[in-house]
């Protein structure tokens, strides 16, 4: 097999001549004479397919800045390997220049600074560019979509979707799978399929009742003289991760089982190449990859992760696409005599200021955004610094969000999903788009109750586990739930029960008593008939209050042990 570091190539000749000018002065003009689109799309032809993925873009249509992750804990076998690499230990291990284009695109170090230089990222105007490119150069490539579409802008909340689906339905997206989605219930679900131009591929969803397959479980394309299955792997711990309530038709699950015989069922059908569009995240279609034979290639999507190179399992690769809109994945395959015979793989960065919009998706989203656009605008408060959330931990965006909770609800301790969706803010203006951007979704009502400290342990045990567990098919959440009000140590490597040691109370320092009854409020309850305001509101409400929000993170009440 053939592959090459393309992405990393993409901002050579920019890296070079921006290396001598003190890179601190350089103004974002001049960033974009050394960056052209022609260099981020170059790409030497190979093989006889192509394959283009796009995934987690959260429903964000215009450019956002989105800083990657400083801590992504991997365990057990995953310890210190792909995508648990960040900073610049990623920036080392992909041979990456520091403060280069493709480090302020990959990983977290000196962001504001490169934020500025480099601007922002995405937009689904550029991703329509830079798809229409590809092909032109590839008529018979096949666009995926990998989930978490439908879901997190306002603009997806107020259009129940519609917004996402329209604009898919214009990029040529030829079959999607899902996470998110599944939020608007199992009706809207259905009416927006029925929208769509592309099925929603999932093999291992099964009627609830019936025990059998819900959704098509894979798609046969014929294309350039080659058969290429697409099989679908929704998110499997949606009814966990996500209120069972919304969708109780359904059920999911890792289903390796189901997945090995969908496999060997397009294999006895004489498909020539097998691509597994997934939702599982990494480290899950990792193990998937060991473990069921004849995939070749796994599209990964779910936790986010931005890889410049296909990571090699066996015979099958996997490509992991960041999230955001930040990046279009284009991999080409040489497919002989039923199998793959060579890829060629390249990352393509969304660099907001560099590629041109296409007009078609201009017009489509600025009518999409019309009637929502003095809202979307409306300045609510400034940053005096940057804003974030990506990582294992609390993330700036996540303390503010828990200073809300405990301001507006009169709580000791505040509790938020640890979601990995929401753009970054560099400082400067807040606007309502940008709070909905990392709060948006339809059970986001804020509940304030009390909770022992004995019940607290043992939900923060629940999610540690749910995070670090060493089996990748155990691993059933984002990340680690983001706390306010509450300091506490964690060993992500001890055994379950014992991750968590050192609870207190921030409010006076003092430990978290077992016996006690706190005051803890929150959102994202999986709940049914949770009652309170919504998050988004109490956000607001409290950005309103304070005007300008000092800079926040630079300590931190959570003690990591590795």
């Amino acid at each position: 097999m053939t592959t090459r570091r393309d992405f990393l190539q993409t901002g050579l000749a920019a890296s070079a001549v921006l290396a001598g000018l003190g890179f601190g002065n350089v103004t974002r003009a001049l960033a974009q004479q050394a960056l052209t689109q022609d260099q981020l799309l170059q790409f030497d032809d190979f093989g006889n397919l192509t394959l283009i993925h796009i995934t987690d873009c959260h429903a964000h249509l215009k450019p956002v800045w989105f800083r990657e992750p400083d801590t992504n804990i991997g365990v057990g076998e995953a310890a210190g390997r792909v995508p648990h690499v960040v900073g610049e230990a990623f920036q080392k291990l992909f041979g990456i220049a520091p403060r280069s284009p493709e480090a302020y695109a990959l990983t977290y170090p000196d962001f504001v600074d490169l934020a500025k230089t480099y601007g922002r990222m995405g937009g689904f105007d550029r991703v329509a560019t830079v798809v229409k490119a590809i092909r032109a150069a590839r008529p018979d490539s096949i666009l995926l979509d990998g989930g978490d579409t439908w879901h997190g802008s306002y603009t997806s909340l107020e259009t129940r979707g519609e917004d996402m689906v329209r604009v898919f339905k214009a990029l040529g997206s030829e079959a999607m799978t899902a996470h998110w989605e599944f939020t608007f219930g199992t009706e809207r679900v259905k009416e927006l399929v029925e929208m769509m131009d592309q099925p929603l591929l999932g093999a291992n969803i099964f009627d609830a009742e019936w025990d059998e397959p819900a959704f098509e479980p894979y798609k046969i394309f014929e294309k350039g003289g080659l058969r290429v299955a697409v099989i679908g792997q929704a998110f499997p711990y949606l009814p966990i991760a996500n209120p069972k309530w919304m969708f109780p038709e359904y059920s999911f699950g890792i289903r390796e089982e189901r997945m090995q015989a969908v496999v060997d069922e397009v294999r006895a059908d004489g498909v020539d190449l097998v691509v597994m569009l997934s939702h599982n995240g990494f480290d899950v279609d990792h193990k998937m990859a060991g473990r069921v034979k004849g995939i070749d290639v796994i599209l990964s999507g779910h936790t986010h992760d931005a890889v410049p190179e296909p990571v090699l399992v066996g015979e099958t690769i996997i490509i992991a696409s960041g999230s955001h809109g930040k990046f279009v994945s284009r991999v080409d395959l040489d497919v002989q005599g039923g199998k793959m015979a060579g890829f060629r793989h390249k990352l393509i960065p969304i660099f907001s200021d560099v590629i041109a919009p296409d007009a078609d998706m201009t017009a489509l989203i600025d009518e999409i955004r019309a009637p929502y656009a003095d809202k979307l605008s409306e300045v609510v408060g400034e940053t005096e610094g940057l804003l974030h959330r990506r990582g294992n931990f609390n993330g700036t965006w996540d303390d503010l969000i828990c200073d809300a909770i405990m301001a507006e609800r009169d709580a000791e301790i505040a509790l938020s999903p640890g979601v990995r969706w929401g753009a970054s803010l560099i400082p400067g203006p807040i606007t309502r788009e940008d709070i909905h951007s990392v709060t948006s979704m339809t059970y986001g009502q804020v509940y304030r109750n009390e909770m022992s400290g004995e019940t607290l342990k043992t939900v923060m045990e629940d999610v540690a586990d749910n995070i670090f567990n060493s089996d990748p098919y155990y691993q059933q959440g984002g990340d680690m739930v983001r706390v306010g009000g509450l300091g506490y140590t964690i060993d992500p490597n001890a055994e379950m029960g014992n991750r968590i040691s050192g609870m207190t109370l921030l409010r006076d320092n003092s430990p978290i008593d077992p016996a006690r009854n706190y005051v803890v409020a929150g959102w994202a309850s999986v709940n049914e008939g949770t009652e309170g305001p919504q998050i988004w509101d109490v956000v607001e409400s409290h950005i309103r209050k304070l005007g300008k929000i000092p800079a926040l993170g630079e300590t931190s009440p959570i003690t990591v042990k590795q």
